[in-house]
């Protein structure tokens, strides 16, 4: 064990663990006084951080302590993260030091004292969370080593391992904890011996290879030692292997390439299991120009972990690995979640791992050529993982996947899934671009969640942060120093080009450079190819620009910005010459002057639309002023010439809308928008007269029954409860209705796609027509808190089909009058598109005390009924209204049956019962 010497000089930065080398990154020290000391002792540790702004980023400074025991942790009174216990507010000493007493048995008085050994120390602010730029206001780990009572102990000022040139000459100064005979040697050879506590000595390294320096004392019976691994680093070039790329090459079955692309920089190690995670001699990379490669023997069908140590002293996993293992998070994720999850190589080393592992079973992909729906017909879902299923995995989702069918709709968009910091997160602090999130599940799981959603016709698009990454990534670290990336860096900015700081995450990404946009489009080809992903929505598109954005007058980067149109139009066209349907999505919310033309290039690009704050007032009454306004929802009135506009009226970032009707609503005396029955009926009324502006239309999860929980509730990007007790609630699944019978329309219909409409939807009551091909659709709505009688000219007379009632009216003149309650809509039609449900309303289940016996309830894999009389039909529908078992039995019929459930999914179902005499009984069951 290498111990440290009583000041050691430390070149850190967050995330990256460090040897000794080159100073490249914000530096601090540590110090204890004494520089041994046992666990009944009183130590004063003291951070000098020199490297850091913290009277002005951080505040007062406070001290994070821990065992290495992972049992026992933090003292009990030491606070949390967010906000750690004035009790460890430290001592302001001045010159940016800060220092902090105390005694390792009475921090935690319930242990052995004989068992603390390591002590983990972090100076921090009050609050550790991250600032909001990707910078977190603390220092690394750092471990201080308790001495045990009466042990010899030493410290080396040399830390392990040590990478050194030919003949250099290294100091070395060993201090012990009382006096001893100490001899200092290189491999066998003894450079030196004294008597005393301290040994000071100049060593000439060797030509080259590996080598260790040996520290021996003794002090009577007392005998301790200490090692540095030492490795003579070389110039080493070679010219690459033809095919090799960046990241992980896979030869054959035994042989792996590994290649890092590092302009700037001197030397790399690849460290893992093969060197024992020691810069090793035979493990330097080859030099090629800007490339690193390495080849290397392995075991066939073995999981090796490795890092790359560039210059001697910064630690990177692999930037493009595709798995990574995680000594922070991966021990929160669960066996069931990430079966077989390999552990992390504790104690070999530090810092993120990556990961490469030749002859995997590749997955077998069912759907091989799936076309996805026209850009005009899109209905998409949007999906965080986390909080969709109790399970937060991919699999969960694929659970589920029957209930999105149901609900017709036809693109699955999920949140950011690539690897990101932490576990629990939206995900928009992106770290490894091309490892899918170990918390959601095993790769596969979700090339298996991609091709459960082909075949059920949906396609699937993926959220990508290219605006920014957060301070894991190895294309941060990589180039790094005083908080942020250097000069040098290849892809990202040393500053955002946003004055304003709420329009600044992690660390700015450089469109610009061409190393960005080879990253940029090999990120995208990775996703289309590997996981057969249809397409992206890509976040904060307003800034893919360098051009400074000044905060008082363009805060959020809204103004036209021709250099931005050409940065976006490049990274489209490289993604549709890869993949020629594939769908293309901007978080953009530009000024409408640069999303016309984003909207018109070349296959047109999708555009999000938030319609948050009129749906919101729609919802609960609102309407006067132009508060609720849906007209934005078309892309006519932007003036675009195609269709390319994303409506929505939630995406995961606002609130939600039943929430607002339920806390907000309007009322008189007899109509209240606060009753949640009645708060729901609006959220209804809002679908009606929103999804049938034709144009592609998103919603958030859960929108569709009703979610009226508050995205500030724990907080607004913490956990939020999976509602699928809500599937129970018939109030809740009449908007489930409502929009599944709104959808099937517009998957199913051209006139829903027409170009050919007009509307009015803005005031009380409003209203759209649309005509395609002689078919004619009017839909209306009473957004009052009254009855109002609302006048539509209809384009023709004759009969007419209310779609949701299944009523019809004769008209013999265009002219139409309709009676709306408050709350009411109808969607008027030429052709009857009722008989064309694949759905059906869910029956109300019956009183229990009715004759129809069902067993056993919860269900697994057969169902019995009993009934008084003869059942003459037996129907079983999920809770979304799909139709899974409908059976008559002629004659006489049977009082008794078995009916097989083994084959449904997981879930809710309603057992509608007809006997011979018609009596209809129902009955809910629970399928596990």
């Amino acid at each position: 064990m290498t111990l440290m010497k009583k000041t050691l000089f430390l070149i850190a930065t967050l995330f990256v663990s460090l040897t000794a080398g080159a100073q490249t990154v914000t530096d601090y020290s540590v110090s204890t006084d004494p520089t041994f000391f046992t666990a009944n002792q009183q130590v004063k540790v003291t951070f000098d951080l020199k490297g850091f702004d913290t009277p002005n980023q951080w505040g007062d400074v406070y001290l994070w302590i821990w065992l290495s025991d992972p049992n026992v942790g933090n003292p009990s009174d030491q606070g949390t993260w967010s906000n750690t216990a004035d009790a460890y507010k430290m001592t302001d000493d001045g010159n940016n030091k800060y220092s902090f007493t105390f005694t390792p048995s009475a921090l935690w008085p319930n242990i052995d004292p004989t068992t603390i050994k390591k002590i983990g120390v972090i100076a921090k602010a009050k609050d550790g969370s991250d600032t909001g730029s990707g910078e977190r206001k603390t220092t690394p780990d750092y471990m201080l080593n308790v001495t045990a009572e009466g042990v010899l102990d030493i410290q080396n000022s040399v830390t392990s391992p040590y990478i050194g040139t030919a003949g250099e000459s290294l100091p070395v100064s060993i201090v012990t904890s009382e006096s001893a005979d100490i001899t200092l040697s290189l491999d066998n050879t003894v450079l030196k011996t004294v008597t005393g506590t301290t040994l000071d000595d100049n060593v000439t390294l060797p030509q080259s290879g590996d080598h260790w320096l040996i520290t021996k004392a003794q002090a009577g019976t007392k005998i301790s030692y200490d090692s540095v691994f030492v490795t003579i680093k070389q110039d080493l070039t070679g010219t690459m292997p033809a095919g090799y790329r960046k990241g992980i090459n896979y030869v054959d079955d035994t042989t792996v390439g590994l290649v890092l692309w590092a302009p700037y920089k001197n030397n790399v190690y690849v460290l893992g299991e093969f060197d024992n995670w020691q810069p090793k001699a035979a493990y330097q990379m080859h030099k090629d120009g800007d490339y690193y490669w390495i080849t290397l023997n392995v075991e066939k069908g073995k999981e090796y972990l490795y890092q790359y140590l560039v210059d001697d002293s910064i630690k990177i996993a692999d930037p493009y690995t595709e798995k990574v293992s995680d000594p922070w998070n991966d021990q929160y994720i669960s066996s069931t979640t990430y079966p077989n999850l390999i552990a992390y190589p504790t104690g070999k080393t530090t810092g993120i791992t990556s990961s490469f592992q030749t002859a995997q079973t590749p997955y077998n992909w069912q759907v091989t050529n799936f076309t996805p729906p026209a850009a005009d017909s899109l209905v998409i879902y949007e999906l965080l993982v986390r909080d969709f299923d109790a399970s937060h995995s991919f699999q969960g989702v694929i659970d589920h996947l029957d209930y999105l069918q149901d609900l017709n709709v036809n693109v699955v968009e999920l949140m950011p899934v690539n690897e990101f910091e932490g576990n629990s997160s939206w995900g928009y602090n992106p770290d490894f671009y091309f490892a899918p999130d170990k918390y959601y599940g095993p790769k596969n799981d979700l090339k298996k969640l991609v091709d459960e959603c082909h075949k059920r016709g949906m396609a699937v698009v993926i959220d990508l942060v290219l605006n920014h990454s957060y301070g894991q990534s190895p294309f941060v670290q990589l180039y790094f120093k005083d908080g942020k990336p250097t000069a040098q860096n290849p892809w990202y900015n040393q500053q955002s080009n946003f004055e304003n700081p709420d329009a600044q995450w992690g660390y700015d990404f450089n469109h610009e450079s061409p190393a960005t946009q080879q990253l940029v489009d090999s990120i995208n080809s990775f996703w289309m190819s590997q996981y057969k992903v249809d397409g992206f929505r890509f976040d904060f598109t307003k800034g893919f620009s360098n051009n400074f954005k000044p905060l008082a007058t363009d805060p959020w980067g809204s103004k036209y910005d021709a250099d931005r149109i050409r940065i976006l139009e490049r990274m489209a066209d490289r993604i549709w010459k890869r993949k020629s349907d594939a769908l293309v999505i901007f978080e953009h919310l530009a000024d409408n002057s640069e999303e016309t033309v984003l909207a018109d290039y070349n296959k047109g690009i999708l555009l999000w639309g938030n319609m948050s704050g009129a749906a919101q007032n729609a919802a609960k009454g609102n309407v006067t002023n132009n508060n609720a306004d849906f007209s934005g929802a078309s892309y006519t009135d932007r003036s675009w010439n195609k269709s390319r506009l994303v409506g929505y009226m939630e995406s995961h970032d606002e609130q939600r809308v039943a929430y607002v009707a339920e806390t907000s609503g309007l009322a008189n005396d007899n109509y209240n928008i606060k009753d949640v029955p009645t708060a729901l009926k609006r959220i209804e009324l809002n679908a009606a007269l929103f999804f049938t502006i034709p144009g592609p239309k998103m919603f958030y999860m859960f929108d569709e029954l009703g979610n009226d929980k508050d995205i500030n509730v724990p907080s607004r990007t913490g956990e939020k409860e999976p509602l699928w007790s809500y599937v129970d609630d018939p109030n809740r699944t009449d908007v489930f209705q409502t929009y599944a019978k709104l959808f099937y329309l517009k998957r199913n219909y051209d006139i829903f796609s027409t170009t050919d409409f007009t509307y009015s939807l803005n005031g009380v009551t409003k209203w759209i027509k649309l005509n395609k091909n002689n078919q004619h659709v009017v839909v209306e709505g009473n957004f009052g808190l009254t009855a109002a009688d609302l006048s539509v000219d209809f384009p023709v007379t004759g009969k007419w089909y209310e779609y949701f009632t299944g009523d019809s009216i004769n008209l013999t003149s265009n002219s139409y009058m309709a009676h709306l309650a408050p709350g009411e809509y109808r969607l008027y039609s030429t052709e009857n598109f009722t008989k064309d449900h694949i759905v059906t309303d869910v029956p109300t289940v019956s009183a229990n005390d009715n004759p129809l016996q069902v067993w056993p309830n919860p269900v697994q894999n057969s169902l019995n009924l009993s009934a008084d009389e003869d059942m003459n039909r037996v129907t079983v529908y999920s809770i979304t209204g799909r139709v899974l078992l409908d059976k008559s039995f002629p004659g006489y019929g049977k009082t008794s049956i078995a009916i097989q459930s083994d084959g449904w999914p997981q879930g809710t179902y309603i057992v509608k019962v007809i006997t011979t005499s018609g009596n209809v009984e129902t009955r809910k069951v629970m399928k596990y």
